[in-house]
């Protein structure tokens, strides 16, 4: 029994032997085989090693002559306003159908009339005063001339003496007079008072409300309505304190462009600065400009109506042979150009402002340079760069070119 077991353990130790040889002289053939193909294989031909620069782009810049405009905005308002009110009491008997919101009402027109037959009574009754006035002014300067006349007789054929003013009846001329002139005012209060009862546009202007109806009774002081004067219309326009360096005159009489919306287009109108108001805005710290347009209901085609919002340019001072470059290209006042050879050099410019994202440029830059406007990780002043039409080269190019 324990000789057939020996035998059994011998042929186990056996078959482990073979698996684990097998494999391994597989793999060993595997890789003889690779040895040998690849030492068959012709070695690769060595291309010459590339210089790759780093890649730009830039734009060209053109110097020219530049205004300095100054952006604001504003509402349209007019420059006169009036709210009508009544100067005599009685009843509303006429109304014009202008004589509504938004009606346009030329000066003089009479928009309201109030009941004038009291006072044309009144008018009557003054008239009738004045002419017995008259009459007895009439009189009284009669007998005055008379009385002088006599002086002047009894004074030949008597000493000389001093007549008394009563006896040459000044004293009574005096009251006639006064009398007339107290009745001559009263015909003119009472025709000022009948003209009252017209209630009259007193320039060309739209109704912006009424608030009396026909019938209504009125006082001194009783309100009709307001009116908008459509002769001129103004225009505040802020303006921070900083930018009226770039205005002449600190803006009195520049132009503006004002734009707006209307019906979905733009429309453009011209206006002109005539005055500042002086003082600084205790809230918005800003100065403000006035602008005025004239006739801005003129043009049925493109109306200014009062109320609407606009967006002003005011024409600011003029600069030549400025150069206008994007903030960020600038740093610490310099500008990235690229040379003729494709090499990079740093500008120092001269900035007079900055706005809207925007760099105003008086000195630094020709006219023609090429301004780097791609980024760069590590620029420094006269490395090599490339743009997409510059090819990519060799060393040997590279130093080809260096040595010609």
């Amino acid at each position: 029994m324990l000789k057939n077991h020996s035998t059994v353990g011998r042929t186990i130790i056996v078959a482990s032997k073979k698996q684990i040889i097998l494999p391994l002289a597989v793999l060993a053939g595997g890789v003889a085989v690779f040895i040998g193909l690849s030492s068959m294989k012709e070695a690769p031909e060595k291309k010459p090693e590339k210089v790759i620069h780093p890649l730009v782009k830039a734009a060209p810049i053109t110097i020219s002559d530049m205004r300095l405009n100054v952006e604001s905005y504003g509402i349209v308002k007019p420059k006169y306003t009036t709210e009508l009110v009544a100067q005599v009491s009685g009843q509303i008997i006429e109304l014009s159908e202008k004589f509504v919101k938004g009606g346009f009402v030329q000066q003089g027109e009479v928009l309201a009339r109030i009941d004038p037959n009291d006072y044309e009574a009144a008018l009557i009754e003054a008239e009738a005063s004045l002419a017995q006035a008259s009459s007895a002014l009439e009189i009284e300067q009669a007998q005055a001339h008379v009385a002088k006349k006599e002086w002047q007789r009894i004074k030949n054929n008597a000493n000389e003496t001093i007549p008394s003013e009563l006896y040459l009846r000044k004293p009574q001329l005096a009251e006639k007079l006064a009398r007339f002139k107290a009745a001559q005012a009263s015909v003119k209060r009472a025709k000022r008072n009948l003209e009252r009862t017209y209630i009259k546009a007193p320039y060309d202007s739209i109704i912006d409300s009424r608030v009396v109806s026909l019938g209504s009774v009125v006082n001194p002081g009783s309100k009709f309505g307001i009116l908008n004067s459509t002769s001129v219309a103004e225009i505040r326009l802020p303006v921070a304190d900083h930018e009226l360096q770039y205005l002449p005159q600190q803006g009195v009489n520049a132009n503006v462009a004002l734009t707006a919306q209307v019906a979905g287009k733009t429309v453009t109108w011209q206006g002109k600065v005539v005055r500042s108001e002086g003082v600084i805005d205790q809230r918005s710290r800003m100065t403000y400009l006035v602008a005025q347009v004239p006739q801005p209901y003129s043009d049925s085609s493109k109306q200014l109506r009062f109320g609407a919002y606009l967006n002003a340019s005011i024409e600011g001072a003029l600069v030549e042979n400025a150069i206008q470059v994007p903030q960020h290209l600038i740093k610490d006042n310099k500008v990235a150009v690229l040379n003729d050879d494709l090499t990079l050099s740093f500008k120092g410019v001269n900035i007079i402002r900055e706005t809207n994202g925007m760099a105003i440029i008086d000195q630094g830059l020709m006219n023609g340079a090429q301004i780097i406007t791609s980024a760069l990780e590590y620029p420094t002043e006269g490395m090599q760069l490339r743009t997409d039409d510059s090819p990519i080269s060799s060393p040997e190019t590279q130093l080809a070119l260096k040595e010609e």
